[in-house]
Order: C-alpha cells, then sequence, then structure tokens
C-alpha cells in the first residue's frame, strides 16, 4: 500500500493531490520492496529488478537476470522484445542511448547508438523552396530514415559489460516471435489511430503484418512474426555484420530509397556506423534527502537538462515560498529555453555544457525567471566557460514526434541500466525491412532555417546524429551509491517526464510509483502543459492559470516512466499507468 509521506510540504498543489496518490496504490501493481538481507561482502544484496514497458519484454530482462547475466544482457534482451510487441515506439530499425553502471569499480558509461544521416543528407533537404516540408510528408518519406544504431548499441553494450553469450540475449525474441504474442490494447488502439495520417496501411508489408483482411489487429490476437525471427537468429548467428552488410542492409536500403519522396540512405551507409561511447554529463543538486549527484547522458542526448532543472527548482523553490510547482515550472521553462538554443550533434557543434552546468550561471538564470505571460529565451553561459566560447546560432525550429520507449534495469550485482530506445513518431517512417519497421528520426533534426542567417545547433547535414530528447539518468547519494534509475519515452516532453521523477522522489518525498502517478506538466516555449485526466491536474491547472501562466489542458499524456529507486531495504520500482508495463523483482542469490 502506498502511504503518502508525511513530510511531503506542505501545499495547495501537493495536498490536492494526496487522495489520488493514496489512490493510485490500486489502480496498478507497484513493485514490492522486498524484505532487508544481511548485506554480502560486497554489500549488495538488494536483487535485482526490471521495469519495462511490456510484460513480454519484463519477463525477457528477468530470464537474463535469474541466468546470473548482467543488466547490459537483461535490458538488450528485454528491448529485442519490445521491437515485437511494442512496434510503434521503438526496435532495431531505430537507435538510442544506455547508460551503464558498474557498482563494483563506480565506472559509468554512456553509449550512444543514435541514429545517423546519410552521407547524402542536406540541410535544406526537407525544404521546398523557401517552405518547409509538412510535417506529415516528412514523417513518412524516405528522407525521414536515419541509419539504425540499435543492433550496433547492443554490441557494444555487451562486449563492454556482458556475461551471457550474445546468442542467448536473442532468444526470447525469437521465440515469441515463432510462436506469437497477444496484440495490446495500446497497439491495436494506435494502428486504427494512426492509418489517416501514415502510410501503414498502404504499404504492402506493413498493411499485410498490420492490417490482415484491410483491419487493424484487434486486442487479444496472436501475431506471429517469422521475418522479424529470422533476422534476429541471423544476427544472432553471424553477428551485427549481418544487419550492417548483406541482405538485410540492402532492404533497409531499398525501403528508405522507395517512393514516396525517397531518401538517399545506401549500403555504404549501413556499413559506415558506428556507435560512441560519450562522455556521461554529472552535476552535483540539493534536495530534501540531501545533496545527490545527477548523471545523464551527453549530447546528443538532452541528459544536461535534468541537472540544470534540478538546481533551478533547488534556487526557485526557496524564492517561491511554500509554491513548489511553480518553481518546477520556471525551472523546465529556462532549461528548455537553453537545451532548445545550444544543443545539437556535439560532433559538428560546440556546445557549452560546462557553461550551462556551472552552478554560478544556473543561480544567475534562478535570479531572473521569465514572467508567467512571457516567452522564455535562452541564456547567455559564455562568461561561465573557460575558456568563454563565442558562437552564433540560428533559432531552433526542431519538431520531435512522441515515440520511444525506456526500460531500467538493476541486477543481482547492483549493476544498472538506464536506456531509452525510439524510431521516433509513431511507428517510424512506416517502411518495413525484413519484419521490422524503420526510423524516420532525421525529422528530429531542425527542418528549415533562415537562408541568411545562422544555422541552428540542430541543423541536418550529412552524418550527423540529430538532437534528442531522451535522457536516461541515474542519481547518487551522498556516499556515491547507486540511488535511482529513471527514463520515459515522449519526444520534447521526455525532460519534464524525468524531472517530475526526480524532484517527486527528491524533494515532494514521493515512492517510485506517486512520482509516476503525478499529474505530468511540461513547461516548454509560451505553454505550460497540464495533464488535467489524472489527479487533481484540474486545480494545477487553474492555479497556474490564475498566476498567468499559459496553460494547455491535456487530458492524457504519453509519458512511460520506468524507475527503480534503491533504499535502504531493497529495491523500489514503478511502471508508468499510462502504458501497459511492469516490473519484476528478483531475490538475491544469498540466503538471508
Amino acid at each position: 500500500m502506498i502511504i503518502l509521506k508525511t513530510t511531503l510540504r506542505i501545499s495547495m498543489y501537493i495536498l490536492a493531490t494526496a487522495g489520488f496518490l493514496a489512490a493510485c496504490s490500486t489502480e496498478h501493481s507497484e513493485s514490492t520492496v522486498p524484505p532487508a538481507q544481511s548485506l554480502d561482502s560486497d554489500g549488495w544484496s538488494h536483487g535485482a529488478m526490471a521495469a519495462t514497458a511490456s510484460p513480454y519484454a519484463t519477463e525477457a530482462a528477468e530470464k537474463m537476470l535469474r541466468a546470473g547475466g548482467h543488466a547490459v544482457d537483461a535490458a538488450i534482451a528485454a528491448h529485442l522484445v519490445l521491437g515485437l510487441v511494442e512496434p510503434q515506439s521503438s526496435g532495431i530499425g531505430g537507435g538510442g542511448f544506455m547508460l551503464v553502471y558498474q557498482r563494483e569499480s563506480k565506472d559509468l558509461s554512456f553509449h550512444d547508438g543514435r541514429e545517423l544521416s546519410p552521407a547524402g543528407a542536406t540541410v535544406d533537404m526537407f525544404m521546398q523552396g523557401d517552405d518547409v516540408m509538412g510535417f506529415l510528408d516528412a514523417w513518412q518519406s524516405g528522407k525521414s530514415v536515419g541509419v539504425p544504431g540499435a543492433v550496433a548499441l547492443y554490441k557494444l553494450a555487451h562486449e563492454e559489460h556482458g556475461i551471457l553469450p550474445w546468442p542467448d540475449l536473442f532468444q526470447p525474441a525469437i521465440t515469441l516471435a515463432e510462436q506469437g504474442f497477444e496484440v495490446s490494447p495500446r497497439l491495436s488502439a494506435l494502428l486504427e489511430r494512426m492509418a489517416p495520417y501514415t502510410r501503414l496501411d498502404e504499404n504492402p508489408d506493413t498493411a499485410a503484418y498490420f492490417y490482415p483482411d484491410g483491419v487493424p489487429l484487434q486486442p487479444g490476437v496472436r501475431r506471429t512474426n517469422s521475418e522479424y525471427a529470422s533476422t534476429l537468429r541471423r544476427i544472432a548467428e553471424e553477428g551485427i555484420d549481418a544487419f550492417y552488410t548483406g541482405p538485410i542492409a540492402q532492404a533497409i536500403a531499398a525501403a528508405a530509397q522507395a517512393d514516396p519522396l525517397p531518401g538517399t540512405l545506401n549500403l555504404q551507409d549501413m556499413a559506415a556506423y558506428k556507435p560512441v561511447t560519450r562522455d556521461v554529463v554529472c552535476g552535483s543538486a540539493d534536495s530534501k534527502t540531501g545533496s545527490v549527484k545527477i548523471c545523464s547522458a551527453s549530447p546528443p542526448s538532452s541528459g544536461a537538462i535534468q541537472v540544470m532543472i534540478a538546481n533551478l527548482y533547488h534556487q526557485l523553490d526557496e524564492t517561491y515560498q511554500d509554491d513548489p510547482i511553480r518553481a518546477f515550472v520556471d525551472a523546465q521553462r529556462m532549461a528548455y529555453a537553453d537545451r532548445d538554443h545550444f544543443f545539437g550533434d556535439p560532433d559538428y557543434v560546440q556546445i557549452p555544457i560546462a557553461g550551462l552546468l556551472n552552478q554560478a550561471y544556473l543561480r544567475n538564470r534562478a535570479n531572473n525567471p521569465p514572467m508567467p505571460s512571457a516567452t522564455p529565451q535562452a541564456g547567455d553561459p559564455s562568461a561561465f566557460e573557460e575558456p568563454a566560447t563565442a558562437r552564433k546560432l540560428g533559432p531552433d525550429t526542431t519538431e520531435e514526434a512522441s515515440g520511444t520507449t525506456h526500460l531500467s534495469v538493476v541486477d543481482l550485482e547492483g549493476n544498472a541500466v538506464s536506456m531509452t530506445m525510439t524510431i521516433e513518431a509513431p511507428f517510424g517512417s512506416s517502411r518495413w525491412a525484413t519484419g521490422f519497421l524503420l526510423n524516420n528520426e532525421l525529422t528530429d533534426f531542425a527542418r528549415s532555417y533562415e537562408k541568411d542567417g545562422a544555422l541552428p545547433a540542430n541543423a541536418i547535414g550529412p552524418n550527423r546524429r540529430p538532437r534528442s530528447s531522451m535522457s536516461p539518468t541515474m542519481i547518487f547519494d551522498e556516499a556515491d551509491a547507486l540511488f535511482m534509475v529513471t527514463g520515459s519515452p515522449g519526444g520534447n516532453s521526455i525532460p519534464a517526464y524525468v524531472a517530475k521523477t526526480i524532484v517527486g522522489v527528491l524533494d515532494w518525498e514521493l515512492s517510485a510509483q506517486e512520482a509516476a502517478d503525478f499529474p505530468n506538466i511540461i513547461a516548454r516555449g509560451e505553454q505550460v502543459r497540464v495533464e488535467t485526466g489524472v489527479g487533481d491536474g484540474s486545480s494545477i491547472a487553474a492555479m497556474l492559470k490564475q498566476q498567468g501562466y499559459n496553460v494547455q489542458e491535456r487530458e492524457g499524456e504519453n509519458s512511460g516512466i520506468h524507475l527503480i529507486v534503491v533504499r535502504p531495504d531493497g529495491l523500489e520500482g514503478a511502471a508508468d499507468g499510462r502504458r501497459e508495463g511492469n516490473v519484476i523483482y528478483v531475490p538475491s542469490r544469498l540466503t538471508p
């Protein structure tokens, strides 16, 4: 039973949701917190846990964990299953980011498997004269398809951290693809909803798979995918060259080059793809539970925004006495403005991360919050960098759709993975290759620009990774021990969703499930979007309107938060009730 913490800030906003938070404990299952056990010689006996967007995927992770696998093994196995049962969100035709924690060495790694634009990409490829191509046309075009990075990301992470044999990771997905899975209500509903906007029911392969006899797959129908099983078996047996060269690569290139609006992705682009291990972005932040270290993925991810929001929130919370929601809103507004202006592919754009995370810069930002009715503007971090960097960037014009999936894993040794994966918009580009959908990730670039001005940081170019809102994140306590693994899908709303879990657990002292269930509040640009169909979101929206904010009310939100909190007496996990996922706990191999 979830119990609202008595130490929660007395505020009209938070108190208004108390009844909702208590009620949430009966709406869907929260992970049970295992009883305390004697620590082993290495200090870990909390067991293991996996939280993903589908029970099928969580079970695949559980199999790897029970077999003694690393969190990376479990994450890969789970994601291979998600590509089958949740094809609208991610798959091997897309890419993503993986944050990996090694408990014994305290090492933290960020592996970047973001999709890459082909060598033939140009800054104006989504422009038609002086006009930008409509999003629907761009989304469904071959121009939108980037080189998929997921499979190469698997391999990099497995070579670095994996324990179980490579082929073992593929077996749960292969078996499920051959024997069939039950179509979920969410998949069925999205197939019906997306048909008018996509070519999913028109392209021959996708129409046959998703709309048999012209009707969207119905909930509960058992669906097999022998093509996907064959593709996975080849990769499992032959390695990733089977994906990036040969017949599978040819099928990907052919699908990207097909009409209408064909792209330029070719076999050379496929063979040239390489994942990247990048620096992890970390920063300290104060909270109600003490000082913590927040670590996330560096650009092209937006993970650094989590450090910014947490620090801005803390400072604004002192200014806005007894008004934590307003502090949360304005922290987002300023952090998003900076992210939108400065972030892009770090291999091509110099990003002032050090300046943006500088405590003095963040204090300066917090001392000058935008008026509720104003459009937030990016700050100037140049004076807070050593050395200062002069840069001229055009205005951001990125439109990012809300696809994607997130999973969190802690293994039996206390190692952890926070992994966010995507094919961009629902069902990606609607283009099919050997049993899976291809991404439309190149629409994550700024598709338009001012021809006589400076280019945006996220401008399109050859061999570039588009900026991403994906923010796989981990938090460490004052003793530098793992405290939290979190993340979410949701397009441009991802930073807000993830920040809600961090502020919710650390400052509002919510449980993992309470934080996931709390109404989503997204404050980017001119509007503050509030999820009014959850809890007392309507009251939150009304109060923000009264304060002068431009509030957009939304009945529901597209978050898919999956988080794990390490408590002194065990692991506490949460699966977002807005999707169909769950949490599985695996007991320690030690005898209590």
